[in-house]
C-alpha cells in the first residue's frame, strides 16, 4: 500500500481546521470521487481512503500527506 500505510492504520493529516486523525480505509488505484472531489490516482501513483476518527467522514489523500499516528 502506498507509503508503507496499510489498512487499518491509525494516520493524521493536516487540513484548513487543522490536524485531524483517523484510519486507513483503504487503498485507491483508479479515478474516485469523494466529497465532490475527484482522485485521478494510478497504481503508480496511489491515493489513499481515510475516515476522520471525529466525524466519520472520508477523505482521500496521497500517502505523503498522511503521517502514522
Amino acid at each position: 500500500m502506498g507509503g508503507g500505510l496499510k489498512k487499518g492504520d491509525e494516520v493524521t493529516w493536516n487540513s484548513p481546521q487543522g490536524d485531524i486523525e483517523g484510519e486507513v480505509v483503504k487503498e485507491v488505484t483508479s479515478t474516485a470521487h469523494v466529497k465532490g472531489h475527484t482522485a485521478k490516482a494510478t497504481k503508480a501513483d496511489p491515493q489513499l481512503l481515510v475516515k476522520s476518527a471525529k466525524t466519520g467522514k472520508m477523505a482521500l489523500h496521497k500517502p505523503a500527506a498522511l503521517k502514522k499516528a
